[in-house]
């Protein structure tokens, strides 16, 4: 048993991996690919909403209040995959008993210095450029992300039974 949680440890790095190849892929994109999808995301949060809470606007309402959230869709999805990545990160260094503000630097140097070299990658896509805001925005969903792991691992150990002790007996 012990052999096969070695083997299988290491793997829980692979979501961690999955998730920074698909920051990268989107990072990948030139400005006007990687705009029209966010303003799609941005289009159809409006016409759902238009949907669900019958608010009967027409086409260019719909188009007009997805252009007003377009930038705020942007910084939230910055934030949001960064948040995964750090819940991605988190959990296998938590495996690993690493605890406290030691899983919280060593994620977060993870997390922050990955979001460093995105950025930079970036500036050699056409229609990128790098922004050290986005950086910070990045840096705000992976706390956050850091954040919610502790605390759930935290709630998770403290609900969980202590093991007993095994008492030695000593013979008189």
């Amino acid at each position: 048993m012990k052999y096969l949680i070695a083997f299988i440890k290491p793997l829980s790095f692979f979501p961690a991996l999955l998730i920074m190849y698909l920051i990268f892929s989107f990072s990948g994109q030139n400005g006007e690919v990687s705009a029209n999808l966010s303003y799609k995301v941005s289009y159809k949060i409006v016409e759902t909403g238009n949907t669900l809470m019958n608010l009967g606007m027409d086409e260019s309402t719909v188009q007009y209040h997805a252009e007003r959230i377009h930038p705020k869709v942007r910084k939230l999805a910055h934030m949001t995959e960064y948040f995964f990545l750090a819940v991605a990160v988190s959990f296998p260094l938590y495996v690993y008993n690493l605890r406290g503000l030691a899983l919280v630097f060593l994620a977060g140097a993870l997390c922050v210095g990955f979001a460093c070299l995105d950025e930079f990658h970036q500036s050699f896509v056409a229609g990128r450029s790098a922004a050290a805001r986005d950086v910070m925005i990045d840096s705000i969903g992976s706390f956050a992300g850091i954040l919610l792991v502790q605390i759930f691992c935290w709630i998770v150990l403290r609900l969980m039974p202590a093991k007993k002790k095994k008492r030695r007996r000593t013979s008189a």
